[in-house]
């Protein structure tokens, strides 16, 4: 087994048959088939179904295909670390689907624009997939929020902790939160996520009971409903950073006010710590006020 014979397989699996991915790698059909039944024979597995027209990616040919793009990743790293090129190589991260998924996209520019050799590649997933994930070594750091389910093999380390604001659309009358909250239309955050559990067991706490008019699983979709009048609700601070934001309301949520926490896990001893560093150091920045600076290790 080659990385040669590892590229032929991705390229089939990225373009779909033998003859495409044999335009990418500069080889003949035949060759590229050669390739496949060569790896095949030396792993003992069926990788592609062959009784389909195009061949078909087999189960025990899906476990290749994540091997092939771990060892040709850490191939990649290798020579890069060797070449001296320590802000190099692939980064793989990934996000669970929040309002923090604003900022990642903007810190990954920001890292490729001061390091050209890096290539930064996201995938988006839940909480305990990624922590899995990244455990398993599939991932070398997601962005999740503050979760208990963390194995001590992993370190968690916060980048932003914002306030959750109780919003209210333009024109209508403010008054006590407490009073909003039971009286007017609310749009409940209702998804499988530590925030909303945040949320709903802080008003459970106040002792509140809502008038729902509307359940949605999304803060963006959430933000377009107050700002269109449908009712009130509750938000984390990084979800009201537009322009048309600026035409919400906004009153504390929480006797004191909630704040929520989200930050990147990694292992503890990870391969890529220095990288990993320097996304955290610019997604606190990006946080403006409310970033959390990482502590310097001993």
């Amino acid at each position: 087994m080659d990385t040669r014979q590892l590229k032929t397989l991705l390229a089939i699996q990225s373009h779909g048959t033998f003859a495409q991915a044999a335009d990418l790698v500069g080889l003949t059909p035949s060759a590229v088939s050669q390739q496949v039944h060569a790896l095949e024979d030396e792993l003992r597995v069926t990788i592609f179904d062959r009784t389909k027209r195009p061949p078909r990616i087999t189960p025990d040919g899906l476990q290749v295909i994540e091997m092939a793009e771990d060892i040709l990743r850490r191939a990649e790293d290798a020579k890069a670390s060797l070449r001296g090129d320590q802000i190099a190589g692939t980064l793989m991260l990934g996000s669970v689907r929040s309002s923090a998924l604003n900022l990642l996209p903007r810190a990954m520019v920001q890292m490729r624009g001061r390091y050209p050799d890096l290539k930064p590649s996201l995938r988006v997933s839940l909480s305990s997939t990624l922590i899995a994930d990244v455990a398993g070594g599939r991932l070398d750091a997601a962005i999740v929020a503050e979760h208990l389910g963390i194995p001590n093999t992993l370190r968690w380390s916060p980048f932003l902790r914002e306030p959750l604001w109780l919003i209210v659309p333009r024109g209508m009358e403010a008054s006590d939160p407490i009073e909003l909250l039971n009286t007017r239309p609310y749009i409940r955050f209702r998804s499988a996520v530590p925030l909303a559990n945040l949320i709903d067991t802080e008003l459970s706490r106040l002792g509140v009971v809502t008038n729902d008019v509307a359940e949605i699983d999304t803060i963006g979709s959430i933000v377009t409903g107050v700002r269109q009048g449908l009712g009130i609700s509750v938000v984390p601070h990084v979800a009201l950073q537009e322009p048309e934001d600026l035409n919400i309301m906004r009153l504390a949520f929480g006797v004191p006010q909630v704040t929520r926490q989200i930050g990147i896990v990694e292992r503890t001893a990870a391969p890529r710590a220095e990288i990993i560093a320097l996304l955290h150091a610019v997604l606190a920045d990006l946080c403006g006020d409310y970033g959390v600076v990482r502590p310097t290790r001993s």
